[in-house]
């Protein structure tokens, strides 16, 4: 079985109207948000084998926060072709993986990420589902499951969804 983790970053600062947008650091919220998911990840035995990250500031501290303290936490990959990637792109390089890597973290960027989620969940008329159609917000995790030990195969539709938790899920008690 693989395991699938989608991390959206953590919100990101706009206060210098300069700043290209890779450069965009996390703001206080989403410096809180990004410690609180990665408590989340670790507590609820979710720690993958391996991190993929964008290279832009905001997913790279996104995860040093989350991880920060974290020992069994692996360092994260920095892929440039992460950096705003649309679904068809995240697919391709997941399909690259070897399958010794059975449990693997994406963190990055949307529309990208809540797009890929959308298509690898198999038809599911849930409220999960119907919430990250809506939307998928900053510091949020989704957690797909795949038959199988091949990433090669993982196709959309394939995909079983496991969990779908953001900041505002721990903050009210009910992820």
């Amino acid at each position: 079985m693989l395991t699938l983790c989608l991390f959206r970053h953590a919100k990101s600062s706009w206060d210098d109207p300069g700043q290209t947008d890779a450069d965009r650091p996390l703001n206080a919220r989403g410096r809180r948000a990004a410690v609180a998911m990665g408590r989340y990840i670790a507590a609820e035995g979710l720690l993958p084998g391996r991190i993929l990250c964008s290279t832009a500031v905001r997913t790279r501290e996104t995860v040093a926060r989350a991880f920060a303290g974290i020992s069994a936490a692996p360092e994260p990959d920095d892929v440039d072709a992460l950096y705003l990637a649309p679904a068809e792109r995240i697919l391709g390089l997941l399909q690259k993986l070897p399958a010794s890597d059975a449990s693997v973290m994406v963190v990055g960027h949307n529309p990208g990420l809540q797009d890929l989620a959308l298509r690898l969940i198999a038809p599911d008329t849930s409220m999960a589902v119907a919430r990250i159609a809506e939307k998928l917000p900053t510091a949020s995790l989704v957690v797909i499951t795949f038959e199988g030990a091949d990433w090669r195969a993982v196709q959309p539709g394939a995909g079983r969804l496991e969990r779908f938790v953001t900041p505002r899920d721990l903050e009210s008690g009910m992820p």
